[in-house]
């Protein structure tokens, strides 16, 4: 399947805030990308374009493409509740994405490819379906032949911790405890621009 794989800063600095976790590069340089840099002058955007923004921006954000984000929009609609939290949940129950706040991986981009490289387990059983939906209750872990990996003790040595997961880094092994709330995601999202987007 098609995965954008080229400079992840350039994508960063067109969205003005660094979406794929500590960047060094974008810190010296956080203003768009292109040939005049700082000096351009920059049209003011319409509402659709503000729109199109952030549903490119979370696109990127989780690694998610067209389609699929399209998708799950629509399994976000049918649920109960408010469509745009909806979707940002559906995105944060992804496994590649559990594996990355787990602190497994340094980036979700990472956390992919250790789950496409079957690194990973959800409850006892090799999974390597990235886009698996995790519920609450289950385990994501470290394949036992996989611990030793250095970029998996690295990640865990410098990872952040969020409270509706739990992380044993003895064992490399989680818990997906419950649904975060809204506020407990740290991104900085505007779901209704993509639910106004997808409105029309």
């Amino acid at each position: 399947m098609a995965r954008y794989t080229g400079p992840s800063t350039k994508i960063a600095r067109k969205f003005g805030e660094p979406i794929f976790g500590s960047d060094k590069d974008f810190e010296k340089r956080n203003y768009p990308p292109g040939q005049h840099g700082l000096a351009a002058k920059r049209k003011k955007q319409k509402e659709y374009g503000l729109q199109l923004k952030e549903k490119q921006k979370v696109k990127y954000m989780y690694g998610v493409l067209e389609r699929q984000f399209h998708n799950t929009y629509d399994k976000a609609s049918r649920m109960s509740g408010q469509k745009g939290e909806n979707l940002i949940f559906l995105l944060e129950s992804r496994l590649d994405n559990i594996v990355y706040r787990l602190g497994i991986a340094p980036t979700r981009a990472a956390a992919r490819q250790l789950v496409n490289h079957h690194h990973i387990t959800l409850n006892g059983k090799v999974c390597s379906i990235a886009s698996t939906q995790v519920k609450p209750g289950d385990v994501v872990a470290v394949r036992e032949r996989s611990k030793s990996l250095e970029v998996i003790t690295t990640s865990v040595a410098s990872a952040a911790r969020y409270p509706w997961l739990e992380f044993d880094a003895q064992t490399l092994t989680g818990k997906f405890l419950n649904m975060p709330t809204r506020n407990e995601i740290p991104e900085s999202i505007n779901e209704q621009l993509i639910v106004d987007l997808y409105s029309k």
